[in-house]
């Protein structure tokens, strides 16, 4: 069986790579290009609002060399999670994307459109059956989460990208995907083996993450065989080690021998990871064992108001050493200044960085006290004009905050901003965020082929 190639140009679709390690890696006659697109990370607010959390400009920088080359090579290029979120309004900015590169080179091909948008209905009668469960540590879904949440996507499988490979596509860009789908669906549909194509292609979901030094902004190419598969990163600057690939296989996992997908999961506890030479590492042994039932991952968000948030600072080591009573000191006295104005809904907190900023949401840990802070006062109300309210009148109270033994009266705070307050607009949390059962993905993902003629279909 001949050895297919697999070149992954960047960690997510916007972040760049350099032109050298991708030319590298078309040396190496790679049998698809592929580029993971988006992510949940960067948290609610982009499926909520429709918006990509990469740059336009740098997500066509990074097209616009990787369809060309795609296509002067013969070869497919697949895109997944379009637009960050992977939901209509992001497929769309990026197919717009594509259009403009295509007109302005030129450009002629076939694309596969993969839409990942689940309607409401279709959610609430899987609720209604008892067929959508929560995806820890997600509570129970309630039909009014359903009610009030926009967009709504599944994360798709392998099955739809081997369809539009079939159909001879050659540009396929997909809604919300599962990362390791768009490497390892062409080697899938040729025969090679499941397990190992999916982990293969959770290891260049990243790109060059899995090297060392690790960079989502660089090139990685896969090379799968029979009963194993070889990783290597295409700059000079880095390598791959048994370490940072069995690394990468653990990202994001809670359990470091099963890793659950769409259709199954990996089974890792035969894997082996082996250094075949200085910069290219060997994985064997990794199987796919099918789940029983085909569950579909759903993505959804709510909004749930208006942010305004104020950036400060603070020296004064009493105060330091006062804080968190003086936090709450103010909370309090915010909720009593508007009590009797109406405005008793919203949420007020401070985040204090270099005191548990980061580690805030576990309590009681050590740690000696800073010499400095760094505050973020943040508000959120059902509109922006309270939000606006809360976070003021909550800056300035802190700001002439009276505790005991102050020195000076001239203010607790620094502002390196002015304005100091910022509003940040709208609110989302994750409304839905389970596991919906289903008898055949390909039910819920239809593909649609556009012949581009230098722009125009």
């Amino acid at each position: 069986m001949e050895e297919m190639r697999i070149l992954s140009p960047t960690a997510i679709l916007g972040y760049g790579f350099p032109e050298e390690s991708f030319n590298e890696g078309m040396k190496r006659k790679p049998h698809v290009i592929a580029v993971d697109a988006g992510s949940t990370d960067p948290g609610p607010y982009y499926l909520g609002a429709g918006v990509s959390f990469t740059d336009r400009n740098a997500v066509k920088r990074d097209l616009a060399i990787m369809i060309p080359e795609g296509l002067k090579a013969g070869i497919p290029v697949i895109i997944g999670t379009a637009g960050g979120s992977g939901a209509k309004p992001h497929l769309d900015w990026n197919i717009e994307i594509i259009r403009e590169i295509a007109k302005e080179k030129n450009l002629s091909f076939k694309m596969a459109v993969i839409p990942a948008d689940i309607p409401h209905e279709e959610v609430i009668a899987k609720y209604s059956a008892g067929e959508i469960t929560p995806l820890g540590p997600a509570p129970q879904l309630k039909r009014e989460d359903i009610d009030r949440t926009g967009n709504i996507v599944a994360q798709m499988g392998m099955e739809p990208f081997i369809k539009a490979l079939d159909a001879k596509a050659d540009v396929i860009i997909a809604g919300r995907t599962y990362d390791p789908a768009v490497f390892a669906a062409l080697a899938v549909k040729n025969g090679y083996d499941r397990g190992l194509a999916v982990h293969l292609g959770k290891i260049l979901e990243c790109a060059a993450i899995a090297a060392s030094p690790g960079s989502g902004s660089d090139c990685m190419i896969g090379m799968l065989g029979k009963d194993y598969f070889r990783v290597e990163a295409l700059s000079k600057a880095r390598k791959c080690t048994t370490l940072s690939v069995a690394a990468h296989t653990l990202y994001e996992k809670t359990n470091p021998y099963i890793l659950p997908g769409p259709g199954g999961y990996l089974d890792l506890r035969e894997t082996k990871f082996t250094q075949e030479s200085e910069t290219v590492v060997k994985v064997t042994g990794s199987r796919f064992v099918p789940s029983d039932g085909y569950f579909l991952k759903l993505e959804g968000t709510k909004k749930i108001g208006y942010r305004t948030v104020s950036v400060a600072a603070c020296k004064d080591p009493i105060m330091i050493s006062k804080i968190d009573s003086i936090t709450g000191a103010v909370k309090a006295k915010v909720k009593s200044n508007f009590a009797n104005f109406g405005i008793t809904e919203f949420f007020l907190d401070f985040k204090l960085y270099g005191k548990n900023g980061v580690m805030g949401m576990f309590k009681n840990l050590p740690g000696e006290q800073p010499a400095e802070l760094g505050i973020v006062i943040e508000a959120v109300a059902d509109t922006q004009e309270t939000a606006n309210t809360i976070c003021s009148f909550a800056r300035s109270t802190m700001l002439h905050f009276g505790y005991e033994g102050r020195i000076s009266t001239a203010g607790n705070l620094a502002f390196p901003f002015s304005p100091s307050d910022f509003k940040v607009g709208e609110v989302y949390e994750f409304s839905i965020y389970h596991l919906m059962k289903i008898d055949n993905p390909a039910d819920y993902f239809s593909i649609t082929y556009e012949n581009i003629k230098g722009g125009a279909k």
